[in-house]
């Protein structure tokens, strides 16, 4: 049986269980979601508890700082802070609207004043790769802000992007680490996701529905390979401020 990450945290929410035990050691999780969806949230509770089951964590976000990041993890009831201190946990936040570079990059390309890419600099980012787990919460900002995906976006040719950034993550799981990636499907091509989709080997849709005045949010597990104890089919959800992210029912077909 393959090896897992736990999400800990048995004795706040059912979330470890819902899903087997934990993530699957070497693997890739593509978590799909429309904006609102509450992927981040998702992230950010797979965050706290890999980090308070020992597991090393980078966190990249597209859209936090550091410090709203902290913030927003600590209206959760998920303070990390004594986490980021001891170094357990690595957070960047990738700035796409200016191209920042990612902390921990080689930047030797940037001192001679060329252009880098956002992939490139994603992939170069040593540090980052260090941790068991890395979570890219926003990686479908990175490829759209990133000038050569830009560019051949416009003529339908993203699939050589795609693999290649597939063809390294499978060298980082292969390795035993975890890689997650948040995407809002509606800003990304058929050509984009498909192979996303394909060879990832966890793969969850976030659905919203309203009934009423209320929104009802669920995870669909779409695959789940290398699971551990059963995982549920259909993991129904909510979040609340100072208690996180709790599951409210599930189903197994």
């Amino acid at each position: 049986m393959t090896d897992l990450y736990s999400l800990d945290m048995a004795d706040r929410d059912r979330v470890n269980p819902s899903f087997g035990g934990g993530i699957p050691q070497g693997s890739l999780v593509l978590l799909e979601g429309e904006h609102g969806a509450g992927k981040s949230v998702v992230t950010q509770r797979f965050c706290k508890g890999l980090c308070e089951a020992g597991t090393h964590v980078t966190y990249v976000s597209t859209e936090d700082t550091s410090a709203g990041f902290v913030n927003q993890m600590d209206s959760l009831d998920y303070d990390v802070v004594d986490h980021l201190l001891s170094e357990q946990m690595l957070f960047l936040h990738a700035n796409v609207d200016t191209r920042e570079r990612l902390q921990g990059s080689d930047t030797s390309h940037e001192r001679n004043g060329h252009e880098r890419e956002l992939l490139t600099r994603l992939m170069e980012a040593n540090v980052m790769w260090r941790s068991d787990v890395v979570i890219i919460d926003g990686f479908d900002a990175l490829l759209l802000h990133d000038p050569r995906y830009e560019a051949i976006q416009e003529v339908g040719d993203e699939d050589d992007v795609i693999q290649n950034l597939i063809s390294f993550f499978r060298r980082m799981v292969s390795n035993a680490k975890t890689v997650v990636l948040t995407v809002n499907p509606g800003s990304l091509s058929r050509v984009a996701l498909r192979p996303l989709r394909d060879t990832s080997d966890v793969y969850i849709v976030l659905e919203m529905q309203s009934v009423g005045q209320e929104v009802r949010r669920s995870m669909k597990i779409k695959k789940f390979a290398g699971m551990g104890n059963q995982v549920d089919d259909n993991i129904g959800y909510n979040v609340q401020a100072g208690r996180g992210l709790l599951i409210v029912n599930r189903t197994v077909t």
